[in-house]
This record gives structure tokens, C-alpha cells and sequence, in this order.
């Protein structure tokens, strides 16, 4: 049983994890349907946003360690089977053209730390919480997380994150940058519904473009970001949809 569920509903893309007897770990079956709906999401000209959440007192606790244990004669094709379909579907997250929520509640940690931070709004509620916990277990991060932390809180804090494994409370995510807000767990529906209304309410596929331009830009000098910024705002400003909503501005609508 993967525990990951997909539905769309006026626009919306909802990623729930579902597996709360097993705290949501990553396994082999959780990875294939990981990707199998990240890219419908990302795929699916309707949508206009895609929302991550979880079912039960943990978003992810990361990976199934006594799963790798259980195929320990073949250990490595295992965990490399894993990333590569887990990171398949952080690569359609990271690429999609809409913007992705994350209702963070409880623990991510591991994996489930690196599908969080894929997010380009997080909103914590209070029992929400990072441990990266990959060193503690001999291992290295995946799903992103060692390209993802240090662009989020600098190069000295992120190495802080995943050697030593503190545990991060929402206020000190909040205070890092690693989440957009922090709200009552009991708000956060309530708090994620209307961001997702926000965002529903955006002219077509200009969040797509305002993530393209801040994804690819980080490899970019300033110079030639504001040639593709010059660029891209011509662009708009041609589309129907823009030109429709300039002149509902000026006509005082």
C-alpha cells in the first residue's frame, strides 16, 4: 500500500499522504506513487496550484530504515531504485509549472524534510517540525535537501541542520526561513484554503513563470537576470489576459 493519494478539485492538486499507521515513511511503494501523482499534478493544464499534506501526528517521518534492513543483501539497487523514482517526483514538484503549498503538521524528517522544503509556500502549524536525521543513521541526504537547505539558511547553518540533526520547531523554521508562516494547527486548514483561494484567483500561469524566474535566476548574474526578467514581463504584458486585467485597473474595476 503506497498511503499517497491524489485528487483535483476546482483547480487544486491534493498530494495527501495517507499511510498514518506507518508515520507516512518513504518506501519503494510510497516512491512509485510518489512520482506516478507528482507528475499528473505537475501535467494537468487545469491546475493551478498543488497542495501537500498528511494524514495523522506526522507529515513524514523520511525513510523505512528496517525496509532497508529487510533487503540488506541487496541494499544498494534497493535505495537506489527508491531515490531515483523519489527523486523523480521532487523534480516534478521543483519543475511544475504552478506553485506548491505545503500544510506541514508534526514531524518531516529524512525524506519527508526534503518533500516539505520542495514547497514554495510552506504553512506550519505549530506541532510542525524538521530533523534532517540522515548522518545519525549513516547515511546522506537526499530528495534535494543538500541543494534545497543551503539556499533557504545559508551554507553554515544547513551543514548546522544535517550534521547534528537538531530537531526545528516551527518558530525556529519561521525565524530560518524554512517556512512561509506559522499558524494554530487547529488554523490550518482554515489558513491553507485561503492561500490556495489566493492563488486560484491568479491570472494564468504567471506564478509558473514568477517560479521559473526565481528557480533559474540563482544561476544566473544579475545582469542577465534582469535581460530575462525585461524579457519575460514584455511577454505578459501582450497576453489577453493581462491586457484585460490592465484595462479593468484603469477603468477603475
Amino acid at each position: 500500500m503506497s498511503g499517497v493519494h491524489l485528487a483535483v478539485d476546482q483547480g487544486v492538486a491534493r498530494i495527501r499522504f495517507e499511510d498514518a499507521a506507518g508515520r507516512n515513511a518513504v518506501t519503494l511503494d510510497f516512491c512509485r506513487a510518489f512520482a506516478r501523482v507528482t507528475r499528473l499534478a505537475a501535467t494537468d493544464p487545469d491546475v493551478k496550484a498543488i497542495l501537500l499534506s498528511a494524514k495523522g501526528r506526522f507529515f513524514s517521518v523520511g525513510g523505512d530504515l528496517a525496509d532497508m534492513l529487510a533487503h540488506v543483501d541487496t541494499v544498494r539497487d534497493h535505495v537506489q531504485e527508491m531515490t531515483d523514482l523519489f527523486h523523480v517526483g521532487i523534480r516534478h514538484l521543483h519543475h511544475a509549472p504552478v506553485p506548491v503549498v505545503v500544510a506541514l503538521h508534526g514531524m518531516a524528517a529524512g525524506g519527508g524534510m526534503s518533500i516539505a522544503l520542495a514547497g514554495d509556500l510552506i504553512v506550519a502549524g505549530k506541532s510542525g517540525k524538521f530533523n534532517s536525521g540522515y548522518t545519525r543513521s549513516g547515511l546522506t541526504p537526499d530528495g534535494g535537501l543538500s541543494w534545497l537547505l543551503p539556499r533557504l539558511v545559508g551554507a553554515t547553518q544547513a551543514f548546522r541542520i544535517m550534521a547534528l540533526n537538531p530537531t526545528i520547531g516551527s518558530e525556529e523554521a519561521l525565524r530560518l526561513g524554512l517556512v512561509s508562516k506559522v499558524v494554530e494547527d487547529a488554523d490550518l486548514d482554515e489558513e491553507i484554503e485561503a492561500m490556495l483561494a489566493v492563488l486560484r484567483a491568479m491570472p494564468t500561469c504567471v506564478l509558473g513563470t514568477l517560479k521559473r524566474l526565481m528557480h533559474e535566476g540563482a544561476g544566473r548574474s544579475f545582469e542577465a537576470q534582469l535581460d530575462v526578467e525585461g524579457e519575460m514581463i514584455a511577454r505578459r504584458a501582450e497576453n489577453p489576459e493581462t491586457l484585460a486585467i490592465l484595462r479593468s485597473f484603469l477603468s477603475g474595476g
